[in-house]
């Protein structure tokens, strides 16, 4: 998740999406906010938080990438997340991982512009990723219930086809 916020409304949209995917998939959440600023002279000493991380991406099958948008792009922190996680050169935990990216706003374009940037830098590192259905959602009062559950059908029924369409993309890039 692009948001550290402990209520961050992308941290519930990924919630509520995990209880979409099938039984055969699990999914973790991975920690990029104890990540140190990417700093080329640790290249050759990454620390333990970075070691970490390129560990658990490389050990996923896909990964899906939940952002909010800041100030027309992807936070900071996701992509202090990317830096690090593909370095140093040639080493990069990315290359080849099928992804899918989704994002929520309370802003009228629902974090398109991060989802651009996001897949311009996972392009360059050569992750595949799902261009179809885009998912651009803004949140308003009412979205989520008291248990963080997605209120409409109509939405729930959407982001459930992004899901099964995210599975098959998965599963196409195992092949």
């Amino acid at each position: 998740m692009g948001s550290l916020r402990r209520d961050s409304i992308n941290r519930k949209l990924a919630n509520a999406l995990v209880k979409l995917g099938p039984a055969e998939f699990s999914f973790k959440f991975l920690e990029i906010g104890d990540l140190p600023l990417y700093n080329q002279d640790d290249d050759d000493k990454q620390a333990q938080s970075v070691v970490q991380l390129k560990s658990e991406v490389k050990g996923c099958s896909g990964l899906i990438f939940v952002t909010p948008e800041y100030n027309r792009s992807m936070p900071g922190v996701l992509k202090n997340a990317l830096d690090n996680a593909s370095r140093p050169y040639g080493t990069s935990a990315w290359t080849g991982k099928p992804v899918g990216i989704l994002g929520a706003s309370i802003g009228q374009i629902g974090s398109a512009m991060a989802q651009q940037h996001l897949r311009n830098t996972l392009a360059y590192l050569d992750a595949p990723t799902m261009g179809q259905p885009e998912v651009f959602i803004q949140v308003k009062d009412g979205f989520f219930d008291g248990d963080g559950n997605i209120s409409s059908p109509d939405t729930v029924k959407f982001l459930q086809g992004w899901m099964d369409r995210y599975v098959q993309w998965v599963k196409r890039h195992a092949e």
